[in-house]
């Protein structure tokens, strides 16, 4: 199993959430983040009053899936997401040893 951690632009969330149910991931947490890669952000000014410290609106999606669908799910992303410019995003992909569902006790692959 896998855990993916997608950070992304939030006008491409609903892309990710369709290529996510496409694959089969079956549950996702999404959280609204502010941060800055590669281009140092940018300064947002309001009558007059810089505020934002240089970080972006961005999106944490996490997931657990199988490796078969982490990989399928890398693919499409890179595909379908990606628009060229700096700020698309990144995937970070960490194993997961086991996961178990508390309600009915089962384990791996059948806990997702």
């Amino acid at each position: 199993m896998k855990k993916l951690e997608i950070i992304i632009q939030p006008e491409r969330l609903d892309d990710l959430k369709s290529i996510l149910n496409s694959c089969g991931a079956h549950g996702i947490m999404i959280t609204n983040i502010m941060g800055y890669g590669t281009q140092r952000g940018h300064k947002q000014t309001y009558n007059g009053v810089d505020f934002g410290g240089n970080l972006l609106p961005k999106v944490k999606v996490e997931t657990i899936v199988s490796d078969e669908a982490a990989e399928q799910i890398v693919d499409l992303a890179i595909d379908q997401i990606n628009t060229g410019s700096y700020g698309d995003g990144k995937i970070f992909i960490y194993d997961v040893y086991d996961a178990v569902r508390i309600r009915t006790g089962e384990r791996g692959d059948d806990a997702l």
